[in-house]
């Protein structure tokens, strides 16, 4: 075979490997989260997708991040264009607005919620392996906010 169609040969197969990975399958997230004690400021919803990443209190260890304006005590958000693999979700009922989870003594006073959790306590602390969920397929889910 002369160099040439070698050549082009190759091409054509590094330009079809380039399309399959480009191509790879993502995914739709859907949160929904109603309940809220009441319509102020904002809810943020932080992503993660790695191990150990929460507890994240001052959200430093997430895959991606989105804030809604709180609506009739209730949002919802969407993540699209995720890859395949385990996520966790955290949400932060923000009332002031100040972008960071405002604590009492030891509790929040601003309402948190974490997938898979319907509490949250000092013996059952949020941990991505308990908060995590696969995702293969778009999925909707709802988190429960939890007011201290």
């Amino acid at each position: 075979m002369p160099i040439s169609v070698k050549i082009i040969l190759f091409t054509i197969m590094l330009f079809s490997l380039s399309a399959a990975a480009s191509a790879a399958e993502t995914f739709t997230l859907t949160v929904k989260v109603s309940g809220l004690r009441n319509s102020k400021g904002a809810l943020v919803f932080t992503l993660y997708n790695k191990a150990g990443s929460i507890p994240d209190e001052h959200f430093k260890h997430f895959y991606k991040q989105k804030s809604v304006q709180v609506n009739d005590n209730s949002a919802v958000i969407i993540f699209k264009n995720l890859p395949k693999g385990a996520y966790a979700v955290n949400i932060l009922h923000d009332e002031n607005k100040n972008g960071k989870i405002d604590k009492g003594f030891i509790f929040p006073v601003e309402g948190i919620g974490f997938s898979n959790y319907k509490d949250i306590g000092l013996s059952n602390r949020p941990n991505f392996k308990n908060a995590s969920f696969p995702l293969d397929k778009d999925k909707e889910i709802t988190v429960k906010v939890i007011y201290f």
